[in-house]
């Protein structure tokens, strides 16, 4: 845990004790503040309690003499309505803050990557982290991925933390600065929170807030708003601004054609890799991941030679395309991280013929962005409360059965993709969908999913022996 001192003997406000809240409580209490934590939830504070976090209702405190209140993300405080809590706060103009905002000005002498995007985010900062891990640097990995930012270890001068930040994140981080940073894509989403698209825009733009001439910002250019958000920074000519595409030539950055990434500088453009070599980056999605992955080590003086090794050999992550199990010729991947349909169309575009399970607690009413790639479904398997909608979206073009739940969508899919009997065959769980109707979070989704499919895979082996 980093002990933060940059309140000692002063009083901090926390508000949203699980895991960001927690323990930017338990750090700013080490560094000798005077902590008044809150939490609506009672389950929360009872944890907290637990674990001599002081409790304080901040409903009714004074926030005269409070000089911070540390806002865990998930609580509204713009749109669509502020909570009470905050608009106290902001009342007495206390700053509102985030975890991250602590570790940033904690950790001074570090360097500090950002990500952010609406789909990609994880994979690019794993590989990012996996890159410089690789190639000798002190590197923790953190924020809206694995780790708490103030759970993470001091990295030194020098050392990087590698950050994937949300969209509600980067709305709690003033006065912030990132060496380098990275904004993927952009479509419609978490807009309950934002408002809209211009919203979720200006939050994620903040991810390039306060950069100098020495910093980079790499902005994906494939979708419209992205394009308006790099155009807008690269007219500032505030610090080094590259593009990033997939299929677009670009005059200074990186793009893909083919498979094969280019780097793009104003006097030259150089074949780099075929990204194709890259086994657990498959698909464009992934492509443009390993294209901002390059540009940013290549920022910070990691050898071509290298960065191209540590993209091919990326082990990959879970939950993200990930291969579970082959049986009986029929490959079972896990994508429980595609919580919306653009994300899991990236999946779709990927694997023929597919055995789709689909379904959760839906973020809109259409499947648009899945429509080119039905071509590639043989048939889906619908589960969750979206199950009902998405079977009336896709009865015109594919049949379908409602499974209800993961265990049964498992079940069915294996059983028809075996009676079908055709030629390399996936069952993939790209749900399009959050999980939290029927599970804790996307990850318990792909738990679930692996442990059905490697019950199955030993149940076959049984059978077989």
């Amino acid at each position: 845990m980093i002990e933060v001192t940059l309140y000692r003997g002063k009083k901090v406000a926390v508000f949203g004790l699980a895991r960001s809240g927690l323990s930017a409580a338990k750090s700013l209490i080490g560094g000798g503040a005077e902590v008044l934590a809150w939490d609506d939830d009672e389950k929360n504070r009872n944890i907290a309690s637990g674990e001599n976090i002081p409790l304080v209702d901040l409903n009714s405190v004074d926030w005269k003499n409070i000089s911070a209140l540390v806002l865990s993300p998930g609580i509204p405080h713009t749109f669509p309505t502020p909570h009470p809590i905050v608009i106290a706060a902001r009342g007495a103009n206390v700053k509102i803050i985030s975890d991250i905002y602590l570790l940033m000005h904690t950790q001074t002498k570090a360097k500090y990557i950002g990500i952010t995007g609406t789909n990609g985010k994880s994979t690019t900062t794993s590989l990012i982290a996996h890159i410089l891990k690789q190639a000798g640097e002190n590197v923790q990995v953190g924020g809206n991925l694995g780790q708490a930012a103030l759970t993470l270890e001091p990295v030194g001068d020098g050392g990087y933390y590698v950050l994937e930040l949300s969209s509600y994140q980067l709305e709690l981080m003033p006065d912030c600065k990132l060496h380098a940073a990275v904004h993927l894509n952009l479509t419609p989403d978490h807009l309950d929170r934002h408002g809209d698209m211009d919203g979720y825009l200006n939050a994620k733009k903040n991810i390039f807030a306060n950069q100098q001439k020495s910093d980079a910002a790499i902005i994906g250019i494939d979708d419209a708003p992205s394009k308006k958000m790099f155009d807008e920074i690269s007219a500032r000519n505030l610090q080094k601004t590259f593009a990033l595409s997939v299929g677009q030539k670009v005059e200074r950055g990186a793009y893909v054609a083919d498979g094969i990434l280019y780097d793009a500088m104003p006097s030259r453009t150089e074949k780099i890799m075929d990204l194709r070599d890259a086994a657990a980056l498959p698909g464009e999605h992934n492509w443009q991941n390993a294209a901002a992955a390059y540009m940013i080590t290549k920022f910070l003086n990691v050898p071509r030679g290298t960065i191209c090794e540590l993209i091919a050999n990326f082990p990959g992550l879970a939950h993200r395309q990930q291969k579970i199990a082959t049986i009986d010729g029929i490959a079972f991947i896990n994508d429980s991280k595609a919580t919306n349909p653009e994300a899991a169309a990236k999946a779709l575009a990927c694997y023929k013929p597919i055995y789709w399970i689909a379904g959760g607690k839906p973020k809109g009413e259409d499947l648009d962005a899945c429509a080119p790639f039905y071509r590639n479904i043989q048939q889906a398997f619908l589960i969750g409360q979206a199950a009902e909608m998405f079977g009336k979206i896709l009865s015109p073009h594919m049949p379908y059965k409602i499974s209800g739940t993961l265990e049964q969508a498992i079940a069915d899919a294996a059983a028809q993709a075996k009676q079908d009997g055709m030629y390399n065959p996936v069952v993939l769980l790209s749900p399009a969908c959050a999980s939290f109707d029927q599970f804790r979070d996307f990850e318990h989704r792909g738990e679930v999913f692996c442990k059905t499919v490697l019950e199955l895979e030993q149940i076959n082996k049984r059978k077989t022996a």
